[in-house]
């Protein structure tokens, strides 16, 4: 064998490697799921079953835990996008001397450790709410999302900045020079501007969200989400249910990518026949000309 087949040979196992350890305990997870053995098993396979996912779905803590998770993953999206694009706002139009400390302060929550989060995020509401009165404020599913909206925000800010790199801010003087208001120049143009990174963002911070942990153990009080429930069951020994859990969300995941792969190409499908009839009805004008 010469170098080049060597280094071919090499890459495929490390490819295989690869595949194997990111793929290979989701397959492990998708056959315990249907397998008949009380304890998550491949081999011996003894029978295909339908149960666990009924177990699964009568698990009263499970199925609070699942409601909340998307209960606090909702509000996390209200607050984390709105907080990001006006964080990336501000960083355009302050100073660039003061751009770096800007980003500094903003981006910190990010390298916070969840738990410092939680339990600050405990201390300062019980303060706030205790000071103001607002009391409804100090409640395990707001907690949680505030918590986590103090460093999700951060990853909106990141999606939304890496976008705004790319507009021509010539269009928004050019609105305004046109008579255009701030907030015209606001819903019109740069709201239509940025909706690619606003449906990332709430798509990223709702994933962020239903996934969290460190934070929401301390955040949620007495409360409970899916993950935390999870950590508890897993502590007392895993069963088929979870994977029963695991192999739900996939398949909610992936149906959910191909519907946005098929709205998405049937939306490009339709801007390129657009462009199609513009451009037949612009070379119709110059032979008619």
């Amino acid at each position: 064998m010469n170098a080049r087949q060597v280094m071919r040979v090499m890459v495929g196992f490390y490819l295989v490697l690869f595949f194997a350890y990111l793929f290979g305990p989701l397959i492990i997870m998708g056959i315990t799921a249907f397998n008949t053995a009380p304890y998550p098993t491949v081999i011996p396979f003894e029978d295909f079953t339908l149960q666990w996912f009924d177990i699964l779905f009568r698990d009263k803590d499970m199925m609070i835990g699942l409601q909340n998770s998307l209960k606090i993953g909702v509000l996390v999206v209200l607050i984390s996008v709105p907080c990001g694009l006006a964080g990336a706002i501000v960083m355009q139009q302050v100073y660039a001397r003061a751009r770096s400390l800007y980003y500094l302060v903003v981006v910190s929550p990010v390298l916070t450790p969840g738990v410092i989060i939680g339990i600050s995020t405990i201390i300062f509401w019980k303060d706030f709410t205790g000071a103001t009165g607002i009391g409804f404020l100090y409640d395990g599913l707001i907690l949680a999302a505030l918590g986590q909206s103090s460093f999700i925000s951060a990853y909106c800010m990141l999606i939304f900045l890496s976008r705004l790199q790319r507009f021509d801010h010539a269009l928004e003087e050019a609105a305004l020079d046109l008579g255009a208001s701030n907030a015209q120049v606001f819903r019109h143009i740069l709201i239509p501007y940025l909706r690619p990174a606003v449906l990332s963002a709430a798509v990223m911070a709702f994933l962020s969200s239903f996934e969290n942990y460190n934070t929401t153990t301390f955040a949620i009080l007495s409360d409970k989400t899916l993950t935390t429930v999870l950590a508890g069951r897993v502590r007392q020994g895993s069963t088929p249910a979870i994977s029963a859990l695991a192999v739900t969300i996939i398949a909610i995941t992936v149906a959910g990518t191909i519907v946005y792969e098929l709205v998405k190409r049937r939306e490009d499908a339709r801007k390129a026949a657009q462009r199609r009839t513009a451009q037949d009805a612009e070379r119709r004008e110059l032979a008619a000309a």
